[in-house]
């Protein structure tokens, strides 16, 4: 399973791109922490107004994205907050949630353009490069 970053979906509603086109044509698995829906949401305004979606299409692409994502609770994740927070805390503390669902989910991996990822030695990161050419070779 392959844990998304914000970034990653946000870029895949602002426009039809690989990374929207990997998203949902990949026979990936993808996953994304469900306490993190509002960071998207709280981007809502930004995806319009770079997009030109109207609010009807934007419900519409962020619907069909999901489609081919699986939200993963809280309950899921808890137990690995503090491991990750033990790895992320001096990095970006707003990236302790991924890395708890990465550590959640069996062959964790994080799907992220940010460096801060880097900065860690605990979690595999494959930025959007890494995905294209794996989605290739499918």
């Amino acid at each position: 399973m392959i844990v998304l970053d914000t970034n990653i979906i946000i870029s895949a509603l602002i426009k039809d791109s690989i990374t929207r086109k990997i998203i949902i044509e990949s026979s990936l698995k993808f996953v994304y922490p469900e306490m993190s829906f509002y960071e998207i949401l709280k981007y809502k305004p930004y995806i319009l107004r770079k997009s030109g979606y109207n609010i009807k299409e934007f419900e519409i692409i962020l619907f069909k994205i999901f489609e081919y994502i699986t939200l993963i609770p809280l309950e899921v994740i808890k137990s690995k907050l503090q491991k990750a927070k033990d790895i992320m805390e001096k990095i970006d503390i707003n990236d302790i949630v991924f890395v708890a669902t990465a550590l959640a989910v069996n062959n964790p991996i994080i799907w992220s353009d940010d460096s801060d990822f880097d900065k860690q030695q605990t979690i595999k990161i494959l930025k959007t490069r890494d995905m294209i050419k794996l989605f290739e070779k499918q």
